[in-house]
């Protein structure tokens, strides 16, 4: 198998088509009687998932472009309004096929996670922060990795060691990190689904520290490893944080520079998260793809983006 996009969106089309026709109950409810797709769902997070790989963060001009260009694959693409709304109401599809592609990698099956949240900037200016749509779930919130203040949300991620993205959560930047992780463990199945003969290990920074977090992480398996805090003892494992840490950083920034995360463009609740599940699809198909094709580098997006 090839490592090029049009390799890349025929086998995601095939196995998303196959996917939705056996989980009905995973497409948005549409009448019985009176509607006709011209597009499929299928076709829809295909054409998506190329314009995350391709840059293009307006919709207006990603259309354009596949008129000109992806009409063989394509033989009816959507308005620009049309293809907003129907990608609005994909939102938990894009999510749930991305963790099915997750547990199709091997290294899903990893008893290492790396954890960290990284802001989603929304707005920038006073008015903004006031009269968006997004104002009540988006706030003001600090990001210590850059020393700066930010407005809009967080994006909490759970990875394996290869960058696989098993869980993820969207909440507004003073969200508690340890409270957004529990309830991914207690939420996500591919969390839950874990080997029972060996402990699981997550990898984290400062923020994650808590007695009672890191309590009810032991009692249920997993083992925590952090740096220490400052008149902490040393903590076991200490040499591997800065190498391991890393990982999650360079997820970050594929997420931010190749997929154009931060460029989202999203105005409403619904906007963002649709835009945010699918650059996490793409990401994922990448990495699914990459392992179907024997590739090396399980995370890289470079024969994807042109």
């Amino acid at each position: 198998m090839d490592t090029d996009l049009d390799t890349l969106a025929t086998a995601l089309y095939v196995t998303a088509d196959d996917l939705l026709k056996a989980h009905p109950e995973q497409v948005p409810q549409r009448p019985e009687v009176g509607f006709v797709e011209r597009i499929s769902d299928a076709e829809l997070i295909v054409l998506a998932v190329m314009q995350a790989f391709l840059g293009y963060t307006s919709e207006a001009r990603w259309l354009r472009y596949a008129h000109r260009h992806l009409t063989g694959m394509f033989p009816y693409l959507p308005r620009q309004s049309g293809y907003n709304k129907r990608l609005r109401k994909l939102n938990g599809t894009m999510a749930w096929l991305a963790a099915e592609l997750a547990r199709h990698v091997p290294v899903a099956s990893d008893d290492v996670w790396v954890v960290d949240s990284t802001p989603v900037e929304c707005g920038r200016s006073r008015e903004t922060a006031k009269r968006s749509d997004l104002a009540g779930w988006a706030e003001y919130g600090y990001c210590a990795s850059h020393s700066r203040y930010f407005w809009g949300l967080r994006l909490h991620l759970v990875c394996t060691l290869h960058g696989l993205p098993l869980a993820w959560a969207l909440t507004g930047a003073k969200a508690n990190e340890r409270d957004v992780v529990e309830h991914l463990l207690d939420s996500t199945a591919a969390l839950q689904d874990r080997p029972t003969r060996r402990r699981q290990i997550i990898i984290a920074d400062k923020g994650y520290s808590g007695r009672e977090f890191e309590t009810g992480l032991t009692e249920v398996g997993i083992d925590l490893l952090r740096p220490a805090r400052k008149g902490e003892k040393p903590r076991p494992g200490q040499r591997f944080f800065k190498p391991l840490r890393q990982i999650i950083e360079s997820v970050n920034d594929t997420l931010k520079g190749q997929l154009d995360l931060e460029a989202h463009g999203g105005r409403t609740p619904a906007g963002v998260a649709a835009r945010v599940a699918q650059r996490i699809l793409a990401l994922t198909t990448a990495i699914w793809h990459n392992h179907q094709a024997n590739s090396l580098a399980r995370r890289n997006l470079v024969a994807y983006d042109h």
